[in-house]
């Protein structure tokens, strides 16, 4: 690890890290050893180099768009791709970004990719290009507006240099919007011999992570200039802006706090317009008890209870602005409630459940809610599930697997939202250090990938048993405020979006915090 990642998290990383001596030697003997330098000028050309390979080569490819809409040109460039012998892997994060060196055109959208193929890396850019044509670019001014711009930053561990192609791409180190994406698609830890190798393509001492903190890092996200953003129903949400208060509306006869309450269609509106009135942005409606224990319902039961509701608050106009989202782990189930309105998929699974839902998400396009949970309601709080070393580190690890299959079924890593899963196999202890660990979960995904670890972290302590052992209180809705204080510890740990029962208390406490230590301005 280079110590320019330090600034990331916060102070020096784990000593099983590269220290930055050891990346500038590591460079040097790679530089001096390992790097391949293809010249294309020349009559005499390598198979490698402008023809096809049999082994699959590592890429990295940018992706950029201001023209039309640009998610879904996003989303089409990458299903394109992929039929065009791009095996996609991981994903960055969706940044908005203000225009380049021609400034009177719309924002940008842009992210990047990694994977590989076995397209030489000339075919490679043939293949983008046609993609780019069957999108509709066409020709215009350089750096001007354009539906869609895909370029290859990195191939493999090689410089090409021809009078079509230059890898790495040139302009890497004086853009931020191409730096930040290409910095998720790496880890901190920097045990990967092809990581090494792109490193040693910058130009300074300390990789890709020094060339980005000088351009000034994450101190310009969040500024006019670049912003990261969740695409959700027909908006860019900029999750980082202030804390977003989602609303627990749960219709089921069995939840551990409020069941029975809004099972009838009319209690369950009545609820929805509280919530929306109490400053709730995202209505949660869940027709399934995860309580421990809850007795499973076949996805046809949960409809049944599901679709009436969802029908009727679609139709109110307090939802206008406001998101819904569906808690459930059933593939059918999440593509009913989309095609009935709902904007994004909870599952408390992660697709441990119903791995259908993954791709079932993935064709939906909608924001999916990944959380922490070891088996299932009814063996979540056995005594093997509770079992950890050190939880923060497990969670982030087994959290990262969850991400890394729902990304390889499809959903980009812009659309991926973090739960750790509080009171889900986990005692009142284990729940205390994930709030407080938030931090160190980031920093632990940050290892494998600084692309999750970026992404939004919900957090739900809303009424949870470990509250009421704190409190020492047996009905659930007297622990609200006990709900404030973790939801504020929380937020201040790095929570993004914080699910609750009460609505009114839990938005009055991320406004003052927002107000207060994020220096945000109170929205009217």
């Amino acid at each position: 690890m280079f110590s320019a990642a330090m600034s990331y998290y916060g102070g020096p990383m784990q000593s099983h890290a590269l220290s930055a001596f050891d990346l500038r030697h590591s460079l040097s003997s790679y530089n001096k050893t390992s790097r391949h330098v293809f010249s294309c000028k020349a009559r005499s050309l390598t198979q490698f180099s402008c023809g096809g390979s049999s082994a699959d080569q590592e890429i990295v490819i940018a992706m950029g768009s201001n023209v039309g809409d640009r998610v879904s040109t996003f989303d089409r460039a990458l299903q394109m791709m992929k039929s065009s012998g791009v095996n996609i892997s991981r994903h960055a994060c969706l940044y908005e970004t203000a225009p380049a060196y021609v400034t009177d055109q719309p924002r940008f959208l842009n992210s990047a990719v990694r994977g590989t193929t076995k397209l030489g890396p000339h075919e490679l850019l043939k293949k983008l290009k046609e993609i780019e044509k069957d999108i509709g670019r066409t020709g215009g001014i350089r750096y001007g507006p354009r539906p869609i711009d895909l370029d290859i930053l990195l191939y493999r561990n090689s410089q090409i240099d021809s009078e079509t192609l230059i890898v790495p791409h040139e302009r890497i180190h004086e853009r931020p919007f191409v730096l930040a994406p290409l910095i998720d698609l790496l880890g901190t830890a920097c045990d990967d011999g092809i990581e090494t190798s792109w490193h040693s393509f910058s130009k300074c001492s300390g990789g890709f992570f020094e060339s980005w903190n000088k351009l000034g890092g994450e101190s310009v996200i969040g500024t006019e200039g670049i912003k990261r953003v969740l695409p959700v129903g027909n908006r860019l949400l900029d999750w980082c802006k202030r804390t977003l208060v989602m609303g627990i509306l749960n219709v089921t006869p069995d939840s551990f706090s409020d069941g029975g309450k809004f099972q009838q269609v009319g209690a369950a509106i009545s609820q929805a317009k509280l919530l929306i009135s109490e400053g709730a942005d995202i209505i949660d409606i869940g027709a399934q008890s995860t309580r421990p224990f809850a007795k499973r319902l076949s996805p046809k039961e949960e409809l049944d209870r599901l679709i009436p509701v969802l029908d009727e608050i679609t139709k109110i106009p307090e939802i206008e602005g406001k998101l819904l989202s569906v808690d459930t782990f059933y593939a059918e189930v999440a593509t009913e409630a989309v095609k009935r309105g709902v904007h994004m998929i909870n599952d408390v699974s992660g697709g441990q459940l119903d791995p259908r839902i993954l791709k079932v998400a993935a064709e939906l396009g909608v924001p999916y809610i990944v959380m922490h949970m070891r088996g299932d309601p009814s063996t979540m709080q056995c005594e093997k599930n509770l079992q950890y070393g050190d939880v923060c580190k497990e969670v982030a690890s087994e959290l990262y697997t969850q991400v890394r299959e729902a990304e390889l079924s499809g959903i980009p890593l812009w659309r991926i939202v973090l739960d750790p899963g509080i009171g889900f196999s986990k005692n009142c202890g284990r729940c205390i250090e994930v709030i407080n660990g938030l931090e160190s979960i980031r920093s632990e995904m940050g290892k494998m990938s600084i692309g999750a670890s970026h992404v939004p972290i919900l957090l739900g302590p809303s009424r949870k048993s470990f509250l009421r052992e704190i409190c020492n209180r047996a009905n659930p809705v007297d622990l609200d405020a006990a709900t404030v204080t973790a939801v504020t510890i929380g937020i201040l740990k790095g929570a993004n979006i914080v699910r609750v029962h009460n609505a009114g208390f839990c938005a009055d406490g991320a406004k003052v915090y927002d107000a207060l230590l994020k220096g945000k301005r109170l929205e009217n």
